[in-house]
């Protein structure tokens, strides 16, 4: 008996999860099979859970979900009471490799469940380990409050791997532990280690843990602890168990890492009984200390607040009515620029084209440097097939362009339906940033942020949300890429507007919520720039559903 509930979609995995739950002393409150889910759902019984006294935390295997929007939240409501961590299989299936944007793309199976289950408060484990790893932790300890970890151990090179696998996951290693005032509490030999690591050699008493854990509880700098034990003839491992077992309170976090092989089964039985966490490597404490700071942070979280936004939704309703009336849900450049336009998007000027003297006479109007774009329902990746010619200078330039523009794409695509030519002013130079939407079939429209050129084409640098979305979770896409320095202005590169960015992703959000209708969308590039700068569209396309 315990306060673990098990719930698995396959009757074989079930049987194994208590098994290995009894392997590594965890005791259980509710365990069931959903089988193929007849009638009772994971939704039911997560809501079930979420009320139930005896069950602490929840540990699941799910293999389909049918219905993503009730799962979310479900997953939700029952996240704000206690900790889910689920196992799910089947999620490296590539989505439909015939979207036409970047972010359809990207936007597999694998990434969709990965923004649901972040935005549900869900903790995702990729393996069995991790799922016994993270259940362990969150049903034996409290929750950390802060990412501030000491690392206490009786030799000096699994301290240095723990210290090495906190610093990875994104937690601080206490820089010094002055403030554990360590030496005035604790007889430590002159040898040992105050610094963090806190190293108390191989002979290190039973006391002298229990002293040095209590002395980190009860300091305010440490957001939680990692011990490490390793075979030592010179100590017994069973007593140093059963002492951080007592001098354990439950005030903060405390993971126990035993190393080795058949010294280490002895302790087994004494870690079970004290109450702690119990783990072979640092990396794997780690990787669950972190696991429960994600929880505790999801939380601690602000309420939500979605911004609305005044748009002008006639002008939408009109574009997209009209196009799936005629069977055009490849929407062009322009329609997709007039879409956003009506949502607050900044677009630069222009006017569409029908012959070389039309445009010539539209350039001269605008006034020059000049962008000029093919626009077919037909022709998606213009730039590739020499439907785009920049900077363009003077009048000649702009015939000679307009010419040898219809001349490559008849030539390249004979069958092109081409409405004609787009001449816009060329923008003021900025970052290129990459903004999209990819509807999923289960879990609605996932927004994508990334860096544009090489950083989504090569790089794949781009982070997912769920719609809708709040200006703090559109803040932390941004954060979430890995050239997010970039944006900050670090390594030479000018700062950029982060805030008119997580703006310009709340109204995608708005947009794509309000209207189903849109399957796919891209603003690539959406040129930014320093604060005071407005970001502009300079290419966008959308993707229709099928009308109704």
């Amino acid at each position: 008996a315990g306060n673990v509930a098990i719930l698995s979609q396959s009757g074989a995995l079930c049987s194994v999860l208590v098994d290995l739950a009894l392997d590594n002393h965890l005791g259980l409150s509710r365990v069931i099979s959903m089988g193929n889910k007849g009638d009772v759902s994971g939704v039911d019984l997560l809501l079930n859970f979420a009320d139930d006294r005896e069950t602490g935390v929840i540990v699941g295997y799910v293999e389909d979900i049918s219905s993503g929007d009730e799962l979310v939240k479900a997953a939700e409501q029952t996240s704000s009471k206690k900790p889910v961590v689920l196992l799910k299989s089947g999620t490296t299936e590539v989505g439909q490799r015939a979207a036409a944007s970047h972010t359809g793309i990207m936007a597999n199976t694998e990434v969709a469940y990965g923004a649901a289950f972040r935005q549900a408060g869900l903790i995702q484990a990729d393996s069995f380990d991790e799922l016994l790893d993270y259940a362990k932790g969150f049903s034996m300890q409290p929750v950390p409050q802060g990412d501030r970890i000491l690392v206490i151990s009786n030799a000096g090179g699994p301290g240095t791997m723990a210290a090495d696998a906190i610093e990875k996951t994104g937690m601080r290693v206490v820089e010094v532990v002055k403030s554990l005032d360590i030496v005035d509490q604790v007889d430590l030999l002159g040898a040992a280690t105050v610094n963090n690591p806190v190293n108390v050699l191989g002979d290190g008493a039973p006391d002298l843990f229990a002293d040095v854990l209590r002395t980190g509880l009860q300091d305010e700098k440490v957001d939680g602890i990692v011990v490490l034990l390793t075979p030592q003839s010179m100590s017994n491992g069973v007593e140093v168990v059963q002492a951080l077992g007592k001098a354990a309170d439950s005030s903060k976090p405390v993971m126990l890492v035993v190393m080795g092989g058949r010294w280490s089964q002895p302790q087994k039985a004494a870690i079970a009984a004290a109450g702690l966490p119990e783990y072979g490597t640092p990396e794997r404490a780690v990787k669950s200390l972190r696991a429960m700071l994600d929880y505790s942070r999801w939380r601690n979280r602000p309420p939500r607040i979605v911004n609305r936004f005044r748009v002008h939704r006639r002008r939408v309703e009109r574009i997209i009515t009209r196009s799936q009336r005629i069977d055009q849900l490849q929407l062009s450049e322009v329609k997709s620029k007039d879409i956003l336009k009506a949502y607050g998007f900044r677009i630069p000027e222009g006017y569409m084209a029908s012959s070389a003297d039309e445009a010539v006479e539209i350039g001269y109007r605008l006034g020059f440097p000049l962008a000029m774009k093919i626009v077919s329902p037909d022709v998606v990746h213009k730039s590739d097939l020499g439907g785009v010619k920049l900077d363009v200078a003077n009048g000649q330039q702009v015939r000679d362009g307009y010419d040898l523009m219809m001349l490559r794409i008849k030539e390249r695509v004979p069958n092109a339906r081409i409405e004609g030519v787009y001449v816009e002013k060329m923008l003021d130079r900025g970052l290129e940033v990459i903004l999209g939407m990819h509807r999923d079939p289960q879990f609605g429209p996932m927004l994508m942020f990334g860096l544009g050129g090489i950083f989504v084409e090569v790089m794949d640098d781009v982070a997912f949300h769920l719609a809708p979305i709040t200006y703090e979770e559109a803040m932390q896409m941004l954060l979430a890429t890995r050239s997010y320095e970039m944006l900050e202005g670090k390594r030479g590169h000018q700062e950029m507007d982060t805030h008119a960015v997580a703006v310009a992703l709340q109204r995608i959000s708005q947009l794509t919520t309000d209207y189903p209708q849109i399957q796919e969308l891209d603003i690539n590039p959406f040129i930014i720039g320093d604060r005071g700068f407005e970001p502009v569209v300079a290419d966008a396309r959308m993707r229709l559903s099928e009308p109704l």
